[in-house]
């Protein structure tokens, strides 16, 4: 897994660079927090998550049609292990908070 991607791509929407620039230098172990607006129906709200960093990766997602393989979208991952040992990740969008050493 490459912690330090080079290039870091959204599907549809770009991430704001200081992001990017975090998240090229957070190493595994680095303590973080993510913060992601939640919308359902009319209702927004802002979901925390802290952890510590294990790595970046791409998503490969697919759809319930057959369809060709460059229709698939490749989403951003950040992958991080929860204070009580839980391994998950989180997918970015373009209105994702992450703040080192929280």
């Amino acid at each position: 897994m490459d912690t330090a991607a080079q290039k870091i791509i959204l599907p549809t929407r770009r991430l704001d660079p200081a992001i990017v620039e975090l998240l090229r230098a957070l190493k595994p172990g680095d303590k973080i927090k993510i913060t992601q607006a939640v919308r359902v129906g009319a209702k927004k709200w802002n979901a925390e998550a802290t952890g510590e960093f294990r790595g970046l990766a791409y998503l490969q997602t697919g759809v319930t049609t057959e369809r060709v393989k460059e229709d698939d979208l490749v989403v951003p991952v950040v992958r991080f292990t929860k204070p009580n040992g839980e391994l998950t990740s989180i997918s970015l969008d373009e209105n994702t908070k992450i703040e080192r050493g929280v």
